[in-house]
């Protein structure tokens, strides 16, 4: 038997079992008519200085207690037992003990009450907002006084408190099914909050740990948060500070193209010059380069954006600049100047507008000639803006061949065969009509091809 039974009668011990010899460390007769005292630590209110339960306990009536006990070969030990009388006997009243050795059991509620006040200690000095919830209802059991320190209330106020309890109703329903989702889970769970305190930006670095009995549901859910605020600051830093290096580099890469092409264009002109029987195919070309040059020039200073009024200010600029003939261009509609264009789509705009902009030059002035009349060069290009897309409108004085039809204008690497080549066929649409002595081309574009920006809005003071 693992409990040590006693026996005591008027003079002392009578009887003691196996356990209760080896509890006491000695024989039955080391401790026969000895007081059961004799085993007692030096407390004066021991049990087993208790003499009343020989007089007063009434039979079948029980005492429990718990003390400690030093054994023959100086062990000191705790136990917990009780007392209860058995009756009256032929030598006199009887009294037993059944006595269990809780030593190990103290020893391991010691060891566990120490780590317990470590593990406090630990959470109180740790750096960290540190939370422990309950699993079922979410409310908070306990927290350290940096978590405390984030809902700005006294402890007496948070502890018990639900998420719905210390945050609006928004980020309590988000750390709701954060902290739901999470004690699904057996690995740690990370999530990122924003908060503000004191007026101040704060970032926060959430880990929740489900706390379970093996083969048990969680009974609690463990919150750790770490204050990023700084880091993510910093990375941030760092990013924008390549970005703006990135920036840079790109800008200087399109200001170095656009003055390689404007070289190459110059020496095109040259070779125009020197043999005149290839000046207006070089011509063509130059005017393709230029209009090249210009998406790049603008794209040194775009800011990542290249805006679609301000491609067809540059074409028409440089063609009138070349040609030296009026080009009149006009914006119409809500917001033209919103309209913008991706980085692969803007060369192939330019180029087309480029190309419909030289033939309407060309053309306007072979008419200008045949009527001699110098209205008839005028040329006009305008951006008409719309709730769905965009449009660039070029139209001159001119005459389309009889039964024209784009349709059948063969691919080239000028004219309207380039102009065909080039524009991205999902997106943008070409059309050439004769309106009475106008000949007018509209190109159609819609998103994707072009997008609309939103234009920036300023804050108000304060």
């Amino acid at each position: 038997m693992l409990v040590g039974i006693v026996t005591v009668g008027g003079l002392g011990i009578e009887w003691m079992n196996r356990s209760a010899r080896r509890m006491f460390g000695g024989d039955l007769a080391d401790f026969v008519n000895q007081p059961i005292s004799t085993v007692a630590t030096g407390e004066a209110e021991h049990p087993f200085r208790q003499t009343h339960y020989l007089n007063d306990l009434v039979e079948g009536q029980a005492e429990t207690f718990e003390c400690r006990v030093i054994a023959r070969d100086g062990r000191e030990f705790w136990i917990v037992g009780n007392v209860v009388s058995t009756g009256r006997e032929a030598s006199g009243r009887q009294l037993t003990y059944a006595l269990l050795d809780i030593e190990r059991r103290r020893q391991a509620e010691a060891r566990m009450s120490e780590a317990q006040n470590s593990l406090q200690r630990i959470i109180e000095a740790a750096p960290l907002a540190i939370t422990l919830r309950d699993a079922h209802s979410l409310r908070i059991l306990q927290l350290n006084h940096v978590a405390l320190a984030t809902t700005g209330r006294p402890r007496e106020e948070v502890i018990g408190a639900t998420p719905e309890d210390l945050y609006s109703a928004e980020v309590a329903a988000m750390m709701r099914e954060d902290m739901t989702q999470a004690l699904r889970s057996s690995d740690v769970t990370q999530r990122e909050y924003s908060t503000q305190f004191h007026g101040e930006d704060q970032v926060w670095d959430a880990r929740y740990l489900p706390l379970a009995q093996p083969d048990h549901a969680p009974d609690q859910l463990l919150l750790v948060a770490t204050d990023v605020t700084e880091q993510r600051a910093a990375q941030e830093a760092r990013f924008k500070a390549a970005l703006a290096q990135r920036e840079m580099l790109v800008k200087e890469v399109h200001h170095r193209i656009k003055n390689n092409l404007q070289g190459v264009a110059g020496l095109l002109q040259q070779i125009a010059q020197r043999k005149p029987e290839v000046a207006g195919a070089i011509s063509e070309v130059v005017g393709q380069v230029q209009a090249i040059a210009q998406v790049y020039g603008l794209q040194v200073g775009a800011g990542g954006t290249l805006r679609l009024h301000s491609v067809a200010e540059a074409i028409v600029a440089s063609l009138q600049r070349t040609f030296g003939r009026p080009i009149r261009f006009e914006v119409r509609g809500a917001a033209p100047e919103n309209w913008a264009l991706p980085e692969a789509e803007s060369i192939p705009i330019a180029l087309t507008l480029n190309e419909l902009l030289t033939n309407a030059i060309k053309h306007s002035a072979i008419e200008a000639d045949t009527l001699a009349d110098t209205t008839a060069a005028e040329v006009n290009c305008t951006l008409e803006s719309a709730e769905g897309g965009v449009q660039l409108v070029i139209s001159n004085v001119a005459s389309l061949p009889a039964g024209f039809s784009l349709a059948r204008v063969p691919g080239g690497v000028s004219g309207l065969g380039l102009v065909r080549a080039l524009l991205p066929r999902r997106s943008a649409t070409l059309s050439i009509e004769q309106r009475g002595a106008w000949v007018v081309a509209t190109v159609a574009l819609q998103p994707p091809g072009v997008r609309r920006l939103e234009p920036a809005v300023t804050m108000p003071p304060g």
